[in-house]
């Protein structure tokens, strides 16, 4: 396991990992991650065996672009749109219909997946220069706190990531939004960055 500054070379390096299959530690918009490419059912098991997560649980991911939303999804939910004009980029995870391409280890058999599109330009950059999206579970074993720091990661996992990326000491006191648009009307399922009032106040939502 190596620990690498976050720079454009490690980038290029974690690009690279992923690709060849391998699992990512990272600073994303909220705390560290865990990442791999989401089509890689072997990678994302990897996660799962890190973690010792829970198999009902589905894995969200980040995405470089809107556009990346068409091609993990099965289509977009008539609220979808409004939402993701007012509050994307930022700290709102959205759930949406998944396309049947997305490996069972990601979506638990839910037929949803949970994207979020941050509001940090190298970080977009590094999902791009990924494939476009990434998991991004947090890096911690499950049951313990989200790992805030490079370090953390590496005393919470001895052996399992191919590559953590310092990104510095993360400074967030919240995790992300979460809201299910494949119900109507939506639902919250965590209340977090973004407020219940911000969402209450777009046009349709109630």
């Amino acid at each position: 396991m190596t620990i690498r500054l976050d720079t454009e070379e490690t980038r290029e390096h974690a690009a690279r990992v992923v690709a060849s299959g391998g699992v990512i530690a990272f600073r994303t918009d909220t705390y560290y991650g865990l990442g791999a490419n989401p089509l890689n059912a072997k990678a994302v098991q990897r996660i799962r065996a890190i973690k010792g997560r829970d198999e009902g649980k589905p894995i969200l991911l980040l995405i470089g672009e809107l556009a990346e939303v068409k091609r993990l999804t099965a289509f977009e939910p008539p609220l979808f749109r409004v939402i993701a004009t007012h509050l994307w980029p930022g700290p709102l995870t959205i759930v949406l219909p998944a396309i049947k391409a997305l490996p069972y280890e990601v979506t638990v058999g839910s037929g949803s997946i949970g994207l979020r599109l941050p509001d940090d330009d190298s970080l977009r950059e590094l999902l791009m220069n990924c494939g476009g999206a990434l998991t991004a579970t947090s890096a911690n074993p499950s049951g313990s706190e989200p790992a805030t720091s490079a370090l953390q990661v590496a005393e919470y996992f001895s052996t399992g990531i191919d590559l953590i990326m310092d990104g510095g000491v993360v400074t967030t006191t919240q995790p992300s939004t979460v809201i299910d648009v494949t119900s109507d009307p939506p639902r919250i399922i965590r209340e977090g960055a973004v407020s219940r009032v911000e969402l209450e106040a777009i046009s349709g939502f109630e």
